[in-house]
């Protein structure tokens, strides 16, 4: 799996693609990881906490993320990996649906978004929607204990699985009311 780090072999095209960017350059690294066999792999883009200049913010962000995802996404499909491979794109909580004084938005925890492809999630879908102001859920909310409960039975996880701490206590991957979101499934 070394050798996957080795991301100057790969043709300046392909790195084009991803985008030249530390984010980019991730995602090449995540998808010559995944084709060594690597069964984790996170890539992270930071800086989201705008809570100013997020118009700007947001235009960087969409031109570093959308190549490198898209050609992630597309290479492992291309390379007959997609199918065993799930690729998730998620924040710890959404942003507030007004823009506030500063011209940025604050913590909301109430709304917000996932993206995820492969590893037997039917694309496509789209599961649930906000109000017209993304205040709040309107249409099929989905709990984040419901979400961990997809992405345990998207891997293949039992979603009754425990493990047990170092002090002998039992914690489990997934609370027991949680259930996966069907509609994400082929």
């Amino acid at each position: 799996a070394l050798k996957a780090f080795e991301i100057d072999e790969e043709k300046p095209q392909t790195i084009e693609r991803y985008g030249d960017t530390e984010f980019g350059r991730g995602a090449l690294l995540a998808r010559r990881l995944v084709e060594k066999g690597v069964r984790f792999v996170q890539v992270n883009r930071g800086g989201f906490d705008n809570h100013g200049g997020i118009f700007d913010a947001m235009r960087n962000h969409g031109g570093v993320m959308d190549p490198a995802i898209a050609s992630l996404i597309s290479d492992l499909k291309a390379n007959g990996l997609l199918s065993k491979t799930l690729v998730v794109v998620l924040s710890e909580f959404g942003r507030t649906p007004r823009i506030n004084g500063g011209g940025g938005r604050d913590h909301w925890a109430r709304c917000f978004s996932c993206m995820m492809a492969g590893g037997g999630i039917k694309g496509g879908t789209i599961v649930g929607a906000s109000d017209a102001d993304g205040m709040e859920p309107a249409e099929r909310p989905v709990k984040v204990p419901d979400l961990h409960a997809s992405l345990c039975h998207a891997l293949g996880i039992s979603l009754n699985k425990e493990l047990i701490t170092d002090q002998g206590r039992p914690v489990r991957l997934v609370r027991k009311e949680a259930t996966p979101i069907r509609e994400l499934f082929v």
